[in-house]
């Protein structure tokens, strides 16, 4: 019988990939993972041969993927560190062999399935399949993850996105006729590790970039989890020249004025019990430096003399709370471990 605390890990070549084994393999609760490889990096024999830096970290040995060997291992539980089109065709197969994925990539972030097809012009997933997907954040969805065979791990834009606007959105605060600007900036490793002339380092480097303004793929996640409706709300995204990390800048306008203290006091409410989300203190904004290397999303603001605009500062590491670290944190609340387990 399959243990869901024997782990397997299908693909772990990229930037993702990387993060989500040094988590693992540091794991005080779970079995050492095993690692599946596919395509040109099946004949490698344990990760270490990809990332050297993992030498002395304990077992990280590698297999040629397949799903029959995935459950022939005794792994009950399949993290998918892969594109969009191999999660679609993978997800069903691992499923019906008994076993619980959370699937790294966006192809089941979406209960309408026709939102995926649209906005990452590729085959929609299966209807059934796409309605079972748990949205794997666990502040807002924590009670739907214990009972999930399926867990659609979130965007990084969108993670730090959703947290800063929740509370507001709740609240029934926010002045929403008037707009709302979700001004995003990312490291260059949330574009992951496929070459393209984009993120060389010469174009990345003292250079800063907006683009897939009004056409970036995580706006429906955006506007699904906040309840904002498309027209509501600006969502931009921009290039940094750093390795790692976000930074989101949300400008709403506030229906009636509030003092800094009751925004504060939203916040902390809101996230009470959540040890992965700190609210600074009113007045005070986080920065990259705060959040690089761990699973932890940062929300600060700042609010004008007369108590209506509001800007909420929203940090995380891409490849923490924005990948591999929210995985790590959404298997612990399906196996029922405390959920910072083996994230700080």
């Amino acid at each position: 019988m399959n243990d869901p605390q024997r782990v397997a890990v299908v693909g772990a070549t990229g930037y993702a990939g990387f993060e989500l084994a040094q988590l693992l393999l540091r794991h005080p609760k779970i079995q050492k993972p095993i690692f599946y490889l596919r395509e040109s990096s099946a004949q490698v024999k344990c990760l270490t041969e990809i990332f050297p830096r993992l030498r002395g970290w304990g077992e990280a040995p590698c297999s040629a993927f397949s799903v029959d060997a995935v459950a022939a291992s005794g792994a009950g539980t399949v993290f998918l560190a892969t594109p969009h089109e191999a999660s679609l065709e993978l997800v069903p197969q691992l499923l019906n062999a008994g076993l619980r994925i959370v699937d790294l990539s966006g192809a089941f972030r979406f209960r309408d399935p026709e939102t995926f097809a649209q906005w990452y012009k590729l085959p929609a997933p299966p209807r059934e399949l796409a309605e079972e997907a748990v949205y794997g954040l666990p502040e807002l969805y924590a009670g739907q993850l214990p009972g999930a065979r399926l867990v659609a791990n979130p965007g990084c834009y969108p993670t730090s996105v959703i947290l800063g606007l929740r509370p507001l959105v709740e609240s029934g605060w926010i002045a929403r006729e008037r707009g709302i600007v979700c001004d995003c900036k990312s490291g260059a490793s949330g574009a992951g590790k496929e070459l393209k002339r984009e993120l060389h380092f010469v174009e990345v480097d003292e250079n800063l970039r907006a683009y897939s303004l009004f056409s970036h793929r995580h706006t429906p996640e955006v506007t699904d989890h906040t309840g904002i409706g498309g027209n509501d709300i600006i969502f931009t995204t921009h290039l940094l020249p750093v390795s790692r990390g976000i930074l989101s800048t949300l400008y709403v306008w506030l229906a009636e004025p509030h003092t800094a203290a009751d925004i504060e006091a939203l916040f902390r409410q809101f996230f009470a019990g959540h040890p992965m989300v700190r609210i600074w203190p009113a007045g005070k904004l986080p920065e990259l430096q705060h959040v690089a290397y761990t699973n932890f999303c940062d929300i600060g603001f700042a609010l004008d003399a007369g108590g209506r605009r509001l800007a909420v500062v929203s940090c995380l590491d891409n490849l923490g709370k924005g990948a591999a670290g929210q995985a790590v944190q959404n298997m612990n609340a399906m196996l029922g471990i405390e959920e910072a387990t083996g994230l700080r």
